[in-house]
């Protein structure tokens, strides 16, 4: 065998390992909602740490997370606990969620739709007032970004920080944001609306005819 045979073995072997590494990093990246989240994601970064995070909950003053309800809570999300945005608490999802009807818009800071939509969120909460409860969970490590755009918006929505998209994967909800997850009393899923709503009107249209009964 000669050198030049050598060498184009060599670097053959150096661009497959090359693209295998490269394929296997998009593949954990890239991993469909429904599927196990990455052993390497987090639910925020090294660098919010309670201190670091004080001035933007200050910021943010996002209203209390939900206490347990009545019931055991979605049967998906049991075992799932998350942060709480506003104050850093734990927060057992399934208990929280428990015994009322729940809507869940999932979203990111970096998200631009979801900044649009998240006033229409607060909106249609102070329209549909104790009939449901809406819960926002920001599906990124980046916990002092999502409180700060919470603030500029001036949204003051109960948060849930979820930056391994354990929700999302549990609920099987598309991999797409903003997406809203429609809940039942009884724990079980109404609907799953991976789309955006440009106010609070569409919210209710979309939302009401499956958290209120017929008349």
């Amino acid at each position: 065998m000669n050198w030049g045979t050598r060498w184009t073995i060599v670097v053959l072997v150096v661009l497959v390992a090359l693209g295998t590494a490269f394929w296997l990093e998009l593949r954990d990246d890239a991993a469909p909602a429904g599927q196990t989240p990455s052993a390497t994601a987090r639910d925020h970064r090294d660098a919010d740490t309670s201190e670091a995070l004080a001035g933007p909950r200050a910021r943010a003053h996002l209203s209390p997370c939900p206490g347990p309800g009545s019931g055991a809570g979605p049967e998906a999300l049991r075992g799932i606990t998350v942060e709480c945005a506003g104050d850093g608490e734990p927060v057992e999802v399934a208990a929280a969620l428990a015994g009322r009807p729940v809507v869940l818009n999932l979203w990111a800071y970096w998200c631009g739709p979801c900044a649009d939509e998240l006033p229409a969120m607060a909106e249609y909460q102070r329209r549909v007032g104790s009939d449901a409860l809406v819960v926002t969970v920001h599906q990124d490590e980046n916990e002092a970004a999502g409180l700060l755009r919470l603030a500029d918006l001036g949204v003051r929505l109960p948060t849930l920080q979820d930056g391994r998209r354990l929700i999302a994967a549990a609920l099987r909800v598309p991999n797409v944001m903003p997406a809203t997850v429609v809940l039942r009393a009884d724990g079980t899923v109404a609907e799953i609306l991976p789309r955006s709503f440009a106010d609070a009107d569409e919210i209710a249209a979309a939302v009401d005819p499956l958290i209120r009964p017929t008349r």
